[in-house]
């Protein structure tokens, strides 16, 4: 499948937020250089728990604090709400295929599901979770069958970086 053979306006997800949570999000965005953004953040979280718009601030925000593992829960979150919306027949992506995905009407939402497995995958990758991670990027591989993604790219410098000899 080609994840880049849509058309769609938005290139992700087009979602309004309720008028308050954009205002967090504003709000949060204002605030991240001073490191006061967590608290807008996770208000709108807490009014919008299913938001793509917020999941994808908290994502970043938590990303660029380098903190991998609230990160991560972020990511998986994702994964779960917009495989909902898809109507995947199973939450886990481990069960996805190329013919399920075949299905799959959404494009763009689709390909945000797929970056947020990428996602989950290099946050794997970095909290040393290597199997993980590298069983994200190989489901990834199977699925994109243009690489679209880069999933492909990735999964080689884990491979290289796992063929290093040990430095002791």
């Amino acid at each position: 499948m080609d994840l880049l053979d849509f058309d769609a306006k938005e290139l992700y997800f087009d979602e309004a937020c309720p008028e308050k949570v954009s205002e967090l999000l504003a709000q949060a965005a204002k605030l991240y250089s001073e490191g006061e953004a967590e608290f807008p953040l996770l208000q709108a979280y807490l009014l919008a728990p299913e938001d793509l718009n917020v999941l994808v601030g908290l994502y970043r925000f938590f990303y660029y604090q380098h903190r991998y593992v609230e990160s991560l829960l972020i990511a998986d979150r994702a994964l779960t709400i917009t495989g909902k919306r898809l109507n995947l027949p199973s939450p886990a992506w481990e069960d996805l295929t190329p013919e399920i995905i075949a299905k799959v009407s959404d494009l763009p939402l689709l390909r945000f599901y797929l970056l947020a497995l990428k996602g989950a995958a290099y946050l794997n990758l970095r909290l040393d979770k290597l199997a993980q991670g590298r069983a994200m990027l190989e489901k990834l591989i199977r699925l994109d069958s243009e690489d679209r993604l880069g999933a492909a790219a990735l999964l080689q410098v884990v491979n290289e970086v796992e063929a290093l000899p040990i430095l002791n």
